[in-house]
């Protein structure tokens, strides 16, 4: 399997492999001995779109050289998307699976290899140079099994096999969303928000915990919706900050939210961290912020996609919130919970954002000073509001505007990242990395923006080292922290911060750092 994408289809992946496992399946890390891969796609922005096009069309040539029988399968938000079009655009393909359907996945697997037995048909030859070449040109159609409104949500009972590493989960505490975003599709995509039981969550949680995971990120379109939908009499039209208000005002005292999902997380037993990814600004309440304040497990992080300030952008993008109030609710958050980190992201060219309007979104970074945040150029989806709105800017202009963000971002990072310097922190320690691998981290996510800038071919000069994370820092996202030393991998330890480059932080152990339960490796020069 390619799973390409955000973390929640990355647990979409996890299922269909748990299911396949499940059943009997053999998993290969060689593609050319795979009697069937599975291409897992992504379709948030015009680029992740192509990177996912691309996949399907290079995974076809390679099977064409390596193993014509082996059967093409695509799932995930594309197939989706256009599971009408994809079908006649890419014959190639074997067959294309939906959201809803992957808990059957051992099922379609089964259908498209044989399918896929059944198209080759017959062979074509055709002269090169001294030699025959033979082609395969499949005939009959790619079987189809793609719901037009997804209702899918995963339960604790549902087969899984993890992908990330040992030490940190995804926990997928709700599916869908409710917005009227101009720009987006994902509720076209993805249907409704719908939320997990919670007693569900938590039992999938403790099983974490206990298989030593050490830290939870809580994933789902609008995670600050979570639990709404699970009200008597549920009606979907509560998205704007006014109406939400309302309806949590008015929940029975037993009813599910996020605050009382992380009251009940926080209670289980053992050392590890609760991060909440995906927040919405619209949906915070006093009740959110006070419970992350409370609740020591809880990392003091906010995931909060923001877009833009100027109300006439907002407007236009349809987020339900103004420059105003997401003023008052950073104040407000910043002041609950002291020591917040906030990362957001925003969209810069939108059709219609003027010089001005886009001066006023510089001036907000200068004034709140991110600890995170990504930029996005505007992409123009079909089948939004947005992307039939006059004024569209041109692909220049959006590059321009994103590169003159990110270049205020720089500077706040560095200022943020100085600041650090002679601070203990506690850190998650991942794994060990050497100077070239440090040179080729990503820069950018489809779903966090442009998070760096440049400096990737710039030598560190610290050589072989361990990354690992602080509470700022959600997995493949944020910054890290470089520590020289031997620590335990998958483990948390203290570190002292002395230095920085423009988004990570340098470290050193703070000794003794190695746990009483570990060996201690032989010291080095400190």
């Amino acid at each position: 399997m390619i799973s390409l994408g955000c973390a929640k289809n990355l647990v979409d992946a996890e299922v269909m492999m748990g299911s396949l496992l499940k059943e009997g399946f053999d998993i290969t890390n060689d593609n050319a001995d795979a009697d069937a891969l599975i291409v897992n796609t992504c379709s948030f922005i015009d680029a992740a779109q192509e990177e996912s096009v691309d996949t399907i069309l290079e995974s076809s040539e390679f099977r064409e050289h390596a193993n014509t029988g082996q059967a093409l399968i695509v799932s995930g938000c594309l197939s989706q998307r256009y599971r009408k079009e994809l079908p006649k655009l890419m014959p190639e393909v074997d067959a294309f699976m939906g959201i809803d359907q992957i808990e059957q996945v051992g099922e379609i697997v089964r259908g498209a290899v044989g399918n896929r037995g059944s198209r080759l048909g017959q062979a074509e030859e055709k002269p090169n140079g001294n030699e025959i070449e033979t082609t395969v040109t499949p005939s009959g159609e790619p079987l189809v099994d793609i719901h037009s409104r997804p209702d899918y949500i995963p339960k604790f009972e549902t087969p899984r096999f993890r992908l990330t590493p040992d030490h940190f989960a995804y926990v997928k505490i709700a599916e869908g969303c409710n917005h009227p975003c101009s720009f987006c599709i994902i509720p076209r995509m993805r249907g409704s928000h719908r939320s997990r039981a919670q007693a569900d969550i938590v039992k999938e949680a403790r099983q974490l915990v206990a298989d030593g995971v050490k830290e939870l990120n809580l994933i789902s379109q609008d995670s600050t919706y979570y639990g709404l939908d699970l009200r008597e009499d549920h009606r979907p039209n509560i998205a704007s900050p006014e109406r939400f208000t309302v309806a949590s005002k008015e929940l029975p005292a037993d009813a599910s939210t996020l605050a009382s999902l992380l009251r009940e997380l926080n209670a289980i037993e053992g050392d590890f961290w609760i991060r909440i990814l995906y927040t919405h600004p619209a949906h915070w309440t006093e009740e959110i912020i006070s419970v992350v304040a409370e609740c020591e497990k809880v990392v003091k992080y906010v995931d909060m996609p923001l877009q833009h300030i100027h109300d006439a952008m907002l407007e236009r993008m349809r987020r339900e919130t103004t420059g105003q109030y997401i003023r008052d609710l950073i104040g407000r958050i910043r002041e609950g919970i002291p020591g917040i980190a906030i990362r957001t992201t925003f969209i810069v060219g939108f059709p219609g954002e003027t010089e001005e309007y886009f001066g006023s979104l510089l001036d907000f970074m200068h004034e709140v000073r991110f600890e995170r945040l990504g930029v996005f150029t505007y992409s123009k989806e079909d089948g939004t509001k947005a992307g039939v709105m006059a004024s569209q800017l041109t692909d220049e202009q959006k590059e321009t505007r994103r590169e003159r963000a990110m270049a205020v971002q720089l500077e706040i990072s560095r200022e943020i990242a100085a600041a650090q310097v002679g601070k203990t922190m506690r850190v998650l320690v991942e794994k060990r990395a050497d100077e070239e691998e440090l040179k080729q981290a990503n820069t950018s996510s489809w779903e966090h923006g442009l998070i760096r800038t440049g400096d990737t071919d710039v030598e560190l000069g610290i050589g072989t080292c361990l990354i690992s994370r602080g509470v700022a820092d959600a997995p493949d996202i944020d910054g890290r922290v470089l520590i020289r030393g031997e620590l335990p991998l998958g483990q948390f330890a203290e570190v002292k911060i002395t230095g920085h480059t423009d988004y990570d932080l340098t470290a050193e152990p703070v000794w003794p750092a190695w746990p009483s339960d570990h060996e201690s490796p032989e010291q080095t020069d400190r």
